[in-house]
């Protein structure tokens, strides 16, 4: 299989990238690859973009940013994104990559209505998601740790709505065969998830959260590592079938 290119679009908390690593090798452990199996592109600090063909698929991370301040970078990403989901190159988007991925493809992206969300959360399963190729098979609802102010105010159409939170009605989404949207951390460890909260601790007191409550609400979340290989799993039936249609 081609490599999986992972688009940073930011960091995670200093102390965290220094104890464990950053949003790219979280995910990549997620997804149980090697580091030969990934290619990272910091976008947010200017790097270009390759060829999406040249890559099984794509994953964009979350970042501290706002989609809705629509930064230089930002755009061009959201305009690289379209192009490869219109070229049905699989791609994932998580937290910031999920807003950006609906933004690029016609959605709109801005403050949260109902506030911050953040600890770890459960997700309820649409319907639509029994049969979709990422979330089917994972019963009514995901457990997964979630740390955004800004939501997917309206989905792009045709994407379908897969699940909602109660702080969140699009928490995740599809978009034609081959591109899907989580408002939620799929790579986020119970550890990552506990600091978050400690760090934000003073700025959820003075938005009226009880940050005590969300941290005792924190617990792993097999789920999220579970839709991390799921994709992986596509990417990988993907280029089979691409390797079977070759031969003949």
């Amino acid at each position: 299989m081609e490599p999986i290119l992972i688009v940073k679009t930011g960091t995670t908390l200093a102390s965290l990238a220094g104890e464990c690593g950053d949003f790219e090798d979280w995910i990549r452990v997620g997804m149980g690859l090697d580091r030969n199996q990934v290619t990272v592109v910091s976008v947010f600090e200017g790097a270009g973009l390759p060829d999406p063909k040249s890559f099984a698929g794509v994953v964009v991370t979350g970042s501290g940013a706002m989609v809705s301040h629509r930064e230089s970078w930002s755009e061009r990403t959201a305009k690289w994104l379209r192009d490869a989901v219109e070229r049905t190159i699989p791609a994932l988007g998580i937290c910031y990559g999920h807003q950006l991925l609906a933004h690029a493809l016609g959605g709109r992206v801005g403050p949260n209505p109902r506030g911050r969300e953040i600890g770890t959360v459960r997700v309820r399963l649409a319907p639509e998601a029994a049969d979709d190729a990422l979330l089917a098979g994972f019963g009514g609802t995901l457990r997964v740790h979630t740390t955004h102010s800004e939501s997917v105010l309206e989905l792009p159409e045709p994407a379908v709505r897969l699940g909602s939170s109660q702080a969140d009605p699009n928490s995740a989404f599809s978009f034609g065969t081959s591109a899907w949207g989580v408002q939620f951390h799929p790579e986020f460890s119970a550890h990552a998830m506990t600091r978050y909260i400690e760090e934000r601790r003073e700025l959820l007191v003075a938005e009226g959260i009880d940050a005590e409550e969300r941290l005792g609400g924190v617990e792993e979340s097999p789920d999220g590592t579970a839709v991390l290989r799921r994709f992986r799993d596509l990417l990988s039936g993907q280029a089979d079938s691409r390797r079977s249609g070759e031969k003949t």
